[in-house]
């Protein structure tokens, strides 16, 4: 799950004059002034663009699809009168807020 835009990464590395963004995975590097070699973003700033900007477009999509899944699953359960279809939804919320979890290392 991407926790960050692609245009906010672009935006800060234009306004602090970083280079050649590049993405692998979970980690984000670019070319600081000056420099012949690339390097990490730094934490601080990707902890600060975090708390400015909130949640992706990844994040948000994520989050909707496992309140309608638990929605639903409500529903369902209430007129199959099983508990199956809530269970199910526990399981897909569970792995959903384990991506959901924003950690840098």
């Amino acid at each position: 799950m991407k926790h960050f835009s692609r245009d906010w990464l672009n935006e800060w590395c234009y306004n602090n004059n970083w280079s050649d963004l590049y993405i692998e995975g979970n980690q984000y590097w670019a070319f600081p002034p000056g420099a012949v070699m690339p390097e990490p973003i730094p934490p601080a700033v990707l902890e600060k663009l975090k708390a400015e900007k909130g949640m992706s477009g990844d994040e948000k999509l994520w989050s909707i699809s496992a309140v309608v899944l638990s929605i639903v699953a409500a529903i369902l359960s209430y007129f199959f009168k099983s508990p199956m279809p809530v269970g199910l939804a526990f399981a897909f919320d569970a792995v959903t807020v384990a991506l959901l979890e924003f950690e840098i290392g």
